[in-house]
């Protein structure tokens, strides 16, 4: 991706000079538990946590004892993530005003290390990169995608981190149009329908995704849509039971199969059309 003397957000949090050592006191060690349960990258983690945090209230915190200097090569990253986010800024401001949909609120994106504390409780690096809806912030320990390609065989490259950040930020879009909210109540109220419901709000994150990387082709090099490709198949919900368990089970499905994880960012790459994201009818029909 070519991302290097363009522009960057100021809508950063760096955090990863501070580290607890990923310690969670109090509540938040039962949060990051489940948090972890949501299973890599995607989850609109408040959602499932939110009971929770009200019964645990303002027991958890985590312990910042350590500060440190970033390397040269964490300064790159920082300065490669806040372009992403710019990139994201800049299109989904564009699609917004192009389809009447209001004004768009961009995000805060915070990179830490270890654990961190957010609005949706506390939680560890385990969790994987994610959104909590109750304080709009996507959060992200950039050390997940060494662990996407060792143990998950995906290429890496900095192509599979933008469009893992892209479907984060997919779920942002969700909370602003409402679709979330929606979700929510419909898995409260149609309990045997709530993994479906998932699904399709985590599949529309990838179309999502997919739409963010069709308006920002100009930036695109070789491979990088196969970059992209290869993390949304090794994340998929068959291919992490496959490797977890041995074994898969479709009526435990949360986030979507390898391929229907790949057809949608692709649908969305290709038609650049956010009114076909409707993946909803596609999994009820």
């Amino acid at each position: 991706m070519k991302w290097k003397g363009r522009r960057k957000s100021s809508n950063l949090d760096d955090r990863r000079g501070m580290s607890g050592k990923g310690k969670l006191v109090a509540g938040g060690g039962v949060v990051a538990l489940i948090v972890i349960a949501l299973q890599f990258f995607g989850g609109e983690t408040g959602q499932q946590l939110a009971p929770l945090v009200e019964q645990i209230g303002n027991s958890q915190s985590i312990q910042q004892t350590e500060q440190r200097e970033l390397t040269a090569q964490e300064k790159e990253m920082g300065d490669f993530m806040a372009t992403v986010l710019a990139d994201t800024e800049d299109v989904w401001n564009q699609i917004f005003a192009q389809n009447n949909l209001g004004n768009y609120k961009e995000p805060t994106m915070v990179l830490f290390t270890d654990a961190v504390n957010t609005a949706c409780g506390s939680a560890s690096s385990a969790s994987g990169p994610f959104y909590c809806p109750a304080d709009q912030k996507v959060y992200m320990d950039l050390a997940f995608f060494d662990e996407l390609k060792r143990r998950f065989g995906a290429k890496g490259g900095d192509f599979a981190i933008a469009y893992v950040t892209a479907h984060e930020i997919g779920h942002h879009v969700q909370t602003l149009l409402g679709t979330s909210g929606k979700v929510r109540q419909l898995q409260q109220q149609n309990k045997s329908e709530a993994n479906k419901l998932s699904v399709a709000l985590e599949l529309q994150a990838d179309f999502y995704a997919g739409l963010w990387a069709h308006y920002n082709q100009n930036y695109l090099e070789e491979g990088d849509i196969e970059e992209a490709l290869s993390a949304a198949n090794a994340v998929g919900d068959d291919a992490i039971q496959k490797r977890t368990r041995g074994d898969v089970v479709p009526d435990s499905f949360t986030h979507g199969t390898s391929e229907q994880r790949m057809k949608w960012f692709m649908k969305g790459y290709k038609t650049g059309d956010i009114q076909l994201g409707d993946t909803f009818s596609a999994i009820f029909n």
